[in-house]
């Protein structure tokens, strides 16, 4: 028997942290960062919880923030044992965590500069090179035994670059079990990566909810969505900001953009990457070509690298992102964070906010309690920096650049464990999202359960 006690990610959609328990052995699934109210999810990030000396291993699903983003913490609190993960995930840690380290800093200096709410950073960027010495690579369906008794399997989930469902297989009292933590889980038929894994069973799955309770529009009408959009705001004269995560999100949008150019249906417009990170990581893209997809292979081979336009500019440094604010010109602008809650997307939505010539198009999810989430709902003035401004730029949402299965793809996911499972825990969605894929699930008579917070659930 395991025990599985979830840290974060149990009815909402931040900071995952999973400990399972097996035989005197503690493994992490999972350690990410608490994302919303600044000060809130400060408190939460620093207490982690769990005595990070007491583990002996963690396993890592993807790179995203929310699910690595306080590995540093873990070191520096004690942690010293092995971290596991895909190539990819590998790689896009080591300049995903350097840009978290470094975007704290800087937004720890302009609020103390700007007598703002001041957050210390959880970590700077020399504790990351002490955490990627932890890091052990380990390809898709190769089983490796983190700690003695534990053998696991990274599966493609389909999610982002490198994304993993981790597949474990343990003994309870002489019988083989097979526990699933599918982290999250990507969508079917989407541009560059292949499809999710399709499990053959599991004893128990822990499986993420985020979007239980709706369905994201079609990826068949995403460029024609995405170029009427541009086609309005360059007949208005204004700018499109778009927040994005930089991992997956950016280059999805990029590599949409650049359908729309080789089919003509968009005007040429400068296109601003202004994202270090982003730059970062779309070149290790490049490197792991291992993971693509047939189609996005072809479009390599037809139309040349996917990730250039016309008027393409990966900017990184400062003073190029600053110069943007001086031109008035259309122009598309892609910046990190996707929620809108760090880095340079802050300075733009501040500069282009109030202009009613100007999109704001949100391409991700937004949590509870963020800037994103504001924006979303339409809120009339946001906060940014601390002071208040009012939202005169339309504000246009594209869900169908999620990278998350929708609720239709998360019932047909739970469908193909009918008969193969005992019973479902539901981590990585907020209340509805849950009850609604809850009841979806027993509908089709399976046994699900919601995970929560700091309890044990034995497996």
């Amino acid at each position: 028997m395991i025990r599985v006690t979830s840290y974060g990610a149990a009815q909402e959609v931040t900071g995952s942290k999973h400990l399972v328990e097996v035989d005197g052995y503690r493994v992490l699934l999972d350690c990410g960062m608490f994302q919303g109210r600044r000060m809130e999810s400060d408190v939460r990030n620093r207490n982690l919880r769990f005595d990070a000396s007491s583990l002996h291993a963690v396993v890592l699903s993807h790179a995203h923030i929310d699910h690595s983003g306080v590995l540093p913490v873990l070191i520096r609190q004690g942690f010293q044992g092995r971290i596991y993960a895909t190539p990819a995930t590998r790689d896009l840690c080591a300049v995903m965590l350097t840009d978290s380290a470094h975007i704290q800093q800087k937004d720890a200096e302009w609020l103390s500069k700007k007598n703002r709410e001041f957050v210390p950073p959880l970590y700077r960027q020399e504790d990351v090179p002490p955490t990627m010495k932890r890091f052990v690579a380990m390809p898709y369906d190769e089983p490796f035994d983190p700690v003695p008794g534990m053998t696991v399997t990274f599966h493609d989930a389909g999610h982002v670059l490198g994304s993993a469902m981790v597949d474990i297989e343990y003994k309870d009292g002489g019988q083989d079990r097979r526990f699933l933590y599918t982290a999250d889980i990507g969508r079917r038929n989407m541009p560059i990566l292949r499809d999710p894994w399709v499990p053959d069973g599991a004893d128990v799955v822990m499986m993420e909810s985020t979007y239980g309770d709706r369905d994201h529009s079609p990826i068949e009408t995403r460029d024609r969505d995405l170029g009427e959009v541009v086609r309005e705001t360059v007949a208005r004269g204004g700018k499109i900001i778009v927040p994005t995560f930089a991992l997956e999100r950016a280059q999805e949008f990029v590599y949409s953009l650049k359908r729309l150019e080789v089919a003509g249906e968009i005007p040429e417009i400068p296109v601003y990457v202004d994202s270090p990170l982003t730059v970062n990581i779309t070149e290790i893209f490049r490197l792991h070509a291992e993971v693509f997809d047939t189609e996005f292979r072809r479009m390599i081979v037809e139309n040349g690298d996917p990730f250039l336009l016309k008027h393409i500019k990966y900017i990184s440094r400062v003073e190029e992102s600053m110069a943007l604010n001086d031109s008035h010109e259309p122009m598309i602008i892609i910046s990190a964070s996707g929620m809108c809650e760090t880095g340079r997307i802050l300075h733009h939505l501040r500069n282009n906010i109030e202009d009613p010539r100007n999109t704001i198009l949100i391409i991700g999810f937004q949590a509870k309690n963020t800037l994103g989430r504001r924006l979303v709902e339409r809120e009339p003035q946001v906060k940014i920096f601390g002071v208040k401004r009012p939202v005169n730029a339309q504000v246009k949402v594209m869900n169908s650049f999620s990278a998350h299965a929708g609720r239709g793809d998360l019932i047909e996911f739970g469908k193909q464990l009918k008969g193969k499972v005992d019973r479902i825990l539901l981590v990585h969605g907020e209340n509805g999202a849950q009850l609604a894929l809850k009841t979806a699930l027993e509908a089709e008579g399976l046994k699900v359960e919601i995970q929560k917070e700091g309890v044990a659930t034995e497996v």
